[in-house]
């Protein structure tokens, strides 16, 4: 299992950037995806998941209406659409996979531990 991030970069607030991860070794429909977020000084937090099988996602309160998750099957692809940045969202991004009789669907965003797959990350900077 491998998964790679690109999309970061630099943005002012309000601006929008899609993140990718490319995901080889698995298939996107047996595995719980998840992106998460580590700003400076803070703990890694779990912001959106997708169970690409039964076409659920979830989102955290915070990027919920502004934060799109995706998946390209055919390309073995996850997306994360970020609209209406905001300087908070600065992070560094990454994608997490593990398969679904893992990771329970109601704690994709929490069980932050539980993952064995990551990717290297992404930086997002947001300026204000």
């Amino acid at each position: 299992v491998q998964l790679v991030e690109s999309g970061g970069g630099l943005v002012h607030a309000g601006g929008s950037l899609r993140l990718s991860c490319a995901a080889s070794g698995f298939t996107l429909d047996d595995y719980i995806i998840s992106w998460f977020r580590q700003a400076p000084g803070k703990e890694r937090e779990g912001i959106s998941c997708i169970s690409n099988g039964n076409g659920m996602t979830y989102y955290v309160d915070s990027v919920k209406g502004r934060f799109t998750m995706s998946t390209d099957n055919a390309k073995k692809m996850v997306y994360l659409q970020m609209n209406s940045l905001e300087p908070e969202d600065t992070a560094v991004y990454y994608c997490a996979a593990d398969p679904s009789f893992v990771i329970p669907f109601k704690r994709c965003v929490s069980d932050t531990f539980e993952y064995d797959y990551w990717g290297q990350g992404t930086q997002v900077t947001v300026s204000s």
